[in-house]
């Protein structure tokens, strides 16, 4: 199963020359009300959403999947197309790269007890409203709160 996971070139998406990344939003309905997933980067431990490079011979859906399961030991159904994208600065070994992360929104069914970097993340559930505080990209902040409003 893993030998199709291998992250796919990723180009530029835009006329600012952002890469491509796939991300999920990861959802529950807790007794409090709507609750987003989020996970912190190995590095330097902010708070974000599952996120990752396309991954060949997958669509951005089932990456972003991939990578919820992955990151957070995630498993659910992810929406068909993307409910928003937000920018964020990658930082590479002498450089930052600008990334552009199409979000795909994911009903949780199930956490898992185990998964691949456990280890690695701190991984939490939050109300909707300080999961928008929590992170740092505004444009994320902007797809979060957009959740509180009612539907």
């Amino acid at each position: 199963m893993q030998q199709n996971l291998k992250p796919a070139k990723a180009e530029p998406s835009d006329a600012l020359g952002a890469a491509h990344q796939v991300g999920a939003l990861p959802l529950r309905r807790g007794t409090a009300g709507l609750e987003v997933c989020l996970v912190t980067t190995r590095e330097t431990r902010r708070w974000t959403i599952p996120k990752g490079w396309p991954m060949k011979s997958k669509t951005d859906r089932e990456a972003a999947a991939i990578e919820a399961r992955q990151e957070g030991g995630l498993v659910g159904k992810v929406g068909k197309a993307p409910i928003g994208s937000f920018l964020y600065w990658k930082r590479r070994t002498a450089q930052l790269e600008l990334v552009e992360v199409a979000v795909y929104e994911m009903q949780v069914k199930e956490q898992l007890a185990t998964w691949k970097e456990a280890g690695q993340r701190y991984v939490m559930w939050f109300p909707v409203e300080a999961a928008a505080e929590l992170v740092e990209e505004p444009g994320l902040k902007t797809i979060i709160a957009r959740l509180a409003a009612p539907r």
